[in-house]
């Protein structure tokens, strides 16, 4: 099984250790809301856009494990597709760790599928991991931000608690019915609505606040748009 090597940061407690590791999957969970009736009206607004209801609710996308990035910029196809930022797991060494990533997707594709929109782009992840037992007992209270560039400001674009979606291991137990994601698997878990609505951004900010231990895992990166010449 091919994938992809990152040079990671993994905080347990209070020792850091830098290693470069394996992801041999990566898989997107949608749908993750634990809202059932704010996500049936989140599904009625996306498929009034267009966009096809999920065939199951969560439901799990796979993606290559290459599109996978620490890096500060990614190339995109025109100008239709937007970040979206999300709490990523990561199981390594028989431990999960949770850090912060976004979901980057073209919107214009999504119309016409979802597992392939979902293939098209770079998925930028922050470098830093926290181990998931030093955050499991104040896990509500984690926050999720993200920031663009609008006419020149930086703006709030998302913003909200990770109690309003599936804890991990809710979503861990509906991936594959197991206790524990399989090792060097890596999963996105859902986000929530923009303020003002999906938009592309030439930057991308997000960040995954613990307010409990004062602390927080930051990444922004820039988005080069390729031409599209038919």
């Amino acid at each position: 099984m091919s994938g992809q090597s990152l040079k990671l940061r993994f905080v347990d407690g209070k020792s850091t250790v830098t290693e470069t590791v394996d992801v041999k999957r990566c898989v997107i969970a949608g749908w993750t809301g634990r809202d059932p009736v704010a996500l049936e009206e989140h599904i009625v607004e996306l498929e009034k856009l267009g966009v096809k209801r999920p065939a199951t609710v969560p439901i799990f996308y796979r993606v290559a494990a290459a599109r996978l990035s620490t890096s500060d910029a990614i190339e995109v196809l025109g100008d239709t597709s937007s970040g979206e930022v999300e709490f990523v797991l990561y199981q390594k060494g028989g431990r999960l760790w949770v850090g912060v990533g976004s979901d980057h997707t073209d919107r214009e594709a999504e119309t016409i599928g979802i597992t392939l929109s979902k293939q098209m782009c770079d998925k930028p992840i922050a470098d830093e991991f926290w181990a998931y037992d030093d955050v499991a007992a104040h896990w509500d209270e984690l926050q999720l931000r993200a920031y663009i560039v609008s006419d020149g400001v930086r703006v709030l674009y998302q913003e909200g608690s990770i109690a309003s979606m599936r804890s991990p291991g809710d979503l861990i137990g509906r991936y594959d019915g197991g206790a524990a994601l399989p090792e060097e698997t890596m999963m996105f878990c859902g986000t929530f609505a923009a303020l003002g609505g999906v938009r592309p951004s030439a930057v991308f900010e997000m960040e995954l606040v613990d307010p409990r231990l004062g602390r927080s895992i930051k990444k922004l990166y820039t988005i080069e748009k390729l031409p599209v010449l038919g």
